[in-house]
């Protein structure tokens, strides 16, 4: 909605408000001829006060515009700049970290070769163990038999 648009609405609305007071006051005709050209004479004054408020809010406007586009493209490119110098400078450091992490994945990948190699050789071992225990049964039994 243009604010001119709400202006002449408003204005509009107020003389019409105004219009019907006057009419529906009892007064006789030449006081009421008095006060519609009193009032007519405030609202004309009125109007044009909204009428150079109006001039001035379209002139801020335009001010405004101006000072955008004037302002907001050079402090686009100095941001810009700042994001470019900002990525320059951090990506030594982003490169490091990169092959931190690399070593670190590797670290890892080798602790579980290693945590997997052990555990296989826990299960040899226990298997060797279970083995010799069936096996030092049997000889117990077979030296009982013997003994009988």
């Amino acid at each position: 909605m243009k604010a001119s648009n709400f202006f002449i609405g408003l204005a509009t609305g107020l003389a019409a408000g105004a219009a019907a007071t006057l009419f529906s006051t009892p007064q006789s005709g030449e006081d009421l001829r008095t006060s519609v050209k009193t009032a007519s004479s405030d609202w004309k004054e009125k109007l044009a006060d909204v009428k150079e408020q109006v001039n001035q809010l379209k002139e801020s406007v335009n001010h405004l515009k101006i000072e955008a586009k004037t302002q907001i493209p050079p402090a686009m490119d100095g941001l810009k700049q700042s994001m470019a110098e900002w990525q320059e400078g951090t990506a030594p450091a982003k490169e490091h970290l990169q092959l931190e992490i690399m070593a670190i994945q590797n670290a890892i990948e080798e602790l579980q070769k290693s945590i997997s190699k052990d555990k296989k050789e826990d299960k040899d071992d226990d298997k060797k163990y279970v083995k010799n225990e069936e096996f030092n049964e049997i000889e117990t039994e077979d030296d009982k038999k013997v003994s009988q």
